[in-house]
């Protein structure tokens, strides 16, 4: 037996039933990029920091695989669109034994959306987390995409911040022929 990491109550689960019901109930965000891209949010980063960060830890897996049941497992069963859409999770690398990326891109996989795995990838291992707009904007992902043309893509990542790794992995698919369509992440960094 465990303890739940939100309620402390033992569990047979890293996060209780009850506590994924009644704390990890989404609380979808919309924001809108400099050129109009949209990105869908399923919570607030201050709502879910500490289950963010275990994405640095052995027990990440698990839980973003129950973030990703609670949030983008469920956008995917009410997804609608005339043609078959590839969701990319971006620079999804294994660290850590997995990428979280393309755990979060497996749980939208349906009857009209296809993951893809290792396409959208960083160029260098720049990290960006409590670092400025500047420095983000000074220091490039440098992605690369080589796959496939003229398809719709859903690009996924597990948190936006400032919009920079998202807009330039947007503006990669695009020079390449892919089409995004807007995208996906787990939390929304911004405070409102």
């Amino acid at each position: 037996m465990i303890r739940c990491l939100l309620c402390q109550k033992i569990s047979l689960l890293l996060i209780c039933k009850n506590c994924q019901t009644t704390l990890l109930q989404p609380a979808f965000t919309t924001r809108i990029l400099d050129d109009g891209f949209k990105v869908y949010s399923f919570y607030r980063y201050h709502d879910i920091d500490s289950l963010i960060k275990t994405k640095h830890s052995y027990i990440g897996a698990s839980i973003y695989r129950i973030l990703a049941q609670n949030s983008f497992q469920k956008f995917s069963k009410n997804f609608t669109f005339q043609n078959r859409v590839y969701a990319m999770g971006i620079d999804d690398h294994s660290k850590y034994g997995y990428a979280h990326t393309a755990i979060l891109a497996k749980s939208l996989k349906s009857s009209i959306i296809k993951p893809l795995y290792h396409k959208l990838r960083a160029g260098n291992d720049i990290r960006y987390s409590g670092q400025t707009l500047a420095y983000r904007l000074a220091h490039k992902r440098a992605f690369s995409y080589h796959d496939r043309e003229d398809i719709d893509v859903i690009i996924v990542d597990d948190i936006i911040t400032t919009g920079t790794t998202i807009l330039e992995a947007k503006y990669t698919l695009e020079k390449a022929g892919a089409k995004p369509l807007f995208a996906l992440t787990l939390a929304d960094a911004r405070e409102l």
